[in-house]
């Protein structure tokens, strides 16, 4: 995460918690002419993150902003879930989701391959154990590059 992300984390994630959400995600980025600074929510339970929790937080986040913004530039404010293939960044992320299906990417070769899909098993600090058809792979955490679940029908 870059400094600005950083920052509006430390900002976002009292009032998200307090909503009863989690912060999953800060993704501050130039598309085209103009830069967005998303957030990406999530709520325990089978229900998720719906329309309502997205404007509440970005309601109240917006009026956040307007006393302590660390962004000097103009940019749009997104609040959204973050899908049905939810990124894994942090270890409780990782640990939430033992059992399920993930796709891993790494900067570098891990065992000859910089891609991995299998079922999540124990995660550490240090690394990641995918099983992947019965062979168990240990991944480093410093070496992941993206993680995240894989939908199926």
């Amino acid at each position: 995460m870059g400094k600005i992300e950083d920052a509006v984390w430390k900002m976002a994630e009292p009032l998200v918690t307090e909503n009863g959400l989690e912060l999953i995600d800060v993704e501050y980025v130039k598309e085209g002419a103009e830069w967005y600074l998303r957030l990406f929510l999530d709520k325990n339970g089978e229900n998720g993150v719906d329309l309502d929790d997205c404007e509440l937080i970005s309601r109240k986040f917006s009026d956040l902003l307007e006393t302590t913004d660390p962004i000097e530039q103009a940019y749009r404010l997104e609040v959204s879930s973050p899908g049905i293939e939810r990124p894994l960044k942090r270890t409780k992320d990782f640990q939430r989701f033992c059992g399920e299906k993930v796709q891993v990417k790494t900067f570098a070769e891990v065992q000859g391959k910089k891609q991995f899909i299998g079922i999540l098993g124990e995660t550490t600090e240090d690394s990641v154990q995918l099983d992947m058809d019965g062979t168990m792979v240990s991944i480093p955490r410093k070496q992941i590059s993206k993680a995240n679940l894989v939908w199926e029908f």
